[in-house]
């Protein structure tokens, strides 16, 4: 099982370009007895692969270019380069209350282009290209103008979040109606990365949404087949890297100021890694007991996850060196680093600690450190908040599969993969006050770091 979710490769967008023109006739032509020129394409697209504008107007001091009503904030490079105070408070929300900045407020865009190219020009178009290669072979292929449907979302909201703020998830049903009754044939499902995950709650708030015995039949009539590309079915452990250090998406600013954005989003926590063996309690059920929406769901895992090392990945995700001197902080002010006399600490070996998937998803790791960091209240909080008590489904749990006829799962194959990290402090403030030391990476059944050539064997 890969867990990162790549930028969808060019042959997979062949792939299922073909695959929507020909309806799968050839393979599920006994399956499906309807008209496949009727078929439509939904796309979900992943993280960070919306546009996002902006939906007031700002002022950018000491800029010539200030931020208007429907101008691009994600992604603007150009702006970016020129004003990044103003960009991120376009960009980032409150990190406990998901409330916009005062100043300035984004929204997705809409349609087929919020989706193709994030940032369009000549060169910066390509660049950031994401589904446009795809919708290309489509058109090229014969597909209509009506038949592939882009639902795109604010993909720094938790799932919660994006059906209180936007409606997200009724708007999505819809669609899959609209859909049908436009094009009279079911819809093909293709999710990138986050937009799987995206997919799964929706599943699981439709249930809530109609009633039981016509949940199935809903499913059969407006979804024929479900393509997940990239899917982070277990998570990703780079969500723990752009938690702790920081993940620029390649744009030109330092890994604390994209820690300091991305931490700022709901959806941060969504694609956390955790353990293959650890459920909680079904919501649905719940709900037709009289205990719905009461209290918050139970999180339980199976005995095998205590018996085995890793909660099913590869190594421990996160190995961490906190400081041994009792009283050290490890986010200070400037001016407690100017003050403070650190050579004392070379006596003292700092002490090394190890989190499996389990202990990252259900937070042990972040208490461990909240001595040391100053943005784990935040992470707690919403880790509570948004996923281990959403009252439709706790995320950072397996899947089961949906009640879908035609599944496909598209993945690349012996990728150099990361799947776990070693930070230390590095003695700056907030937000740059871990630095990584190594990287594990698996390709091929075995186990790699950047200082050692070959860990483990499996």
């Amino acid at each position: 099982m890969k867990e990162r979710a790549p930028r969808l490769p060019s042959v997979a967008s062949i792939a299922v370009a073909v695959l929507l023109v020909t309806g799968l006739r050839t393979v599920y032509s006994a399956e499906f007895d309807g008209d496949y020129s009727k078929l439509s394409g939904i796309i979900i697209p992943g993280f960070a692969s919306t546009q996002l504008r902006a939906w007031s107007l700002l002022d950018c001091p000491y800029s010539p270019l200030d931020f208007n009503p429907l101008d691009l904030v994600w992604l603007d490079t150009t702006k970016l380069l020129s004003a990044v105070n103003c960009w991120l408070k376009c960009m980032m929300l409150d990190p406990f209350n998901q409330t916009d900045n005062a100043e300035c407020k984004s929204r997705p865009d809409s349609g087929l282009s919020a989706i193709t190219e994030l940032d369009p020009g000549y060169i910066t178009g390509p660049l950031s290209s994401v589904w446009k290669e795809w919708i290309k072979w489509c058109i090229q292929f014969g597909i209509e103008a009506n038949a592939i449907i882009a639902v795109p979302y604010d993909w720094r909201l938790s799932p919660s979040m994006l059906e209180e703020r936007d409606l997200y998830f009724h708007t999505l049903k819809l669609t899959f109606e609209t859909a049908l009754k436009l094009r009279g044939g079911p819809s093909l499902v293709f999710g990138h990365s986050l937009g799987n995950l995206v997919f799964r709650y929706f599943l699981e708030w439709l249930k809530l949404e109609i009633a039981p015995k016509h949940y199935n039949q809903w499913l059969d009539d407006h979804i024929h087949a479900y393509f997940a590309v990239g899917a982070p079915l277990l998570g990703s452990p780079e969500t723990v890297k752009a938690t702790l250090f920081g993940n620029t998406f390649g744009l030109p600013v330092s890994e604390g100021t994209a820690r300091l954005m991305f931490n700022s989003f709901s959806s941060s926590l969504w694609m956390i890694p955790h353990s293959k063996y650890c459920t909680s309690d079904n919501p649905y059920w719940k709900h037709f007991s009289g205990g719905f929406r009461k209290k918050n769901q139970t999180y339980h895992c199976e005995e095998q996850e205590y018996r085995s090392n890793y909660s099913g990945w590869p190594t421990n995700l996160v190995n961490i060196e906190i400081p041994s001197i009792p009283g050290f902080d490890a986010y200070p002010s400037l001016q407690e680093m100017v003050e403070t006399n650190l050579s004392a600490m070379e006596c003292g070996l700092p002490t090394q600690l190890s989190f499996s998937a389990r202990e990252v998803a259900d937070g042990t790791l972040f208490r461990a450190i909240e001595d040391y960091d100053s943005d784990t209240k935040r992470l707690l909080y919403q880790l509570q908040k948004s996923y281990h008590g959403d009252p439709v489904l706790n995320p950072l749990t397996p899947w089961e599969r949906p009640p879908i006829k035609n599944i496909f799962c598209i993945y690349g194959v012996d990728l150099k993969t990361e799947v776990g990290y070693y930070f230390a402090p590095s003695g700056k403030p907030y937000p740059d006050n871990w630095i990584i030391t190594d990287v594990v990476y698996e390709i091929e059944g075995s186990l790699y770091t950047r200082q050692v050539s070959q860990l483990l064997f499996h």
